[in-house]
């Protein structure tokens, strides 16, 4: 079976929203853009900080589960994926199935730059007392989860969109 879609996965903040949004757009009509956080969203009934506020990391985590498992589902998507998707394998073995698994990587110095720009309290992360060194230690940890299910790896850092789309249009050989 040829893979039709592709799943962006990354820390928050290394591009995955804008570059889906380009790629699916880039890609055409046939191509459409989901967010495995707006799937949660819809589910759950309410934003993804009050379900960790009210339900936990363990019940949002349960929600990402089936995000994942519905949108590998689709074709012809391009899914911009939690920053820890990766976390749980059972995500990456269902997105596999259908979907290029490409790992859009950013410093942490760009992430915490990118990240404090968009606000801290919309993502309940890096709302700590010292952003920048949650965001490092956060990275550190997932970054072998990120390393071991990506396809493709693709330096963010100082690129611009287009490039970066170009790029993962390139790698995964997905028709336009």
């Amino acid at each position: 079976m040829t893979k039709n879609s592709i799943a962006l996965i990354g820390f928050m903040a290394t591009g995955k929203t804008i570059v889906g949004q380009t790629l699916a757009d880039h890609l055409g009509r046939n191509y459409r853009f989901i967010e495995t956080d707006q799937i949660i969203i819809e589910d759950a009934g309410k934003l993804i900080p009050e379900i960790f506020a009210e339900d936990g990391e363990i019940k949002f985590r349960e929600y990402e589960i089936a995000a994942c498992k519905k949108a590998a589902k689709f074709s012809n998507v391009i899914i911009s994926c939690g920053g820890g998707v990766v976390l749980n394998k059972i995500n990456i073995d269902n997105l596999k199935e259908n979907c290029h698994i490409v790992l859009l990587n950013a410093s942490a110095e760009e992430i915490y730059k990118r990240a404090m720009k968009d606000g801290q309290e919309t993502r309940p992360v890096i709302d700590k007392e010292d952003p920048e060194a949650e965001i490092k230690k956060v990275l550190d940890f997932r970054k072998p989860f990120y390393e071991a299910a990506a396809e493709i790896i693709i330096e963010t850092t100082g690129k611009k969109i287009e490039d970066i789309v170009t790029e993962i249009i390139s790698k995964t050989n997905i028709k336009t």
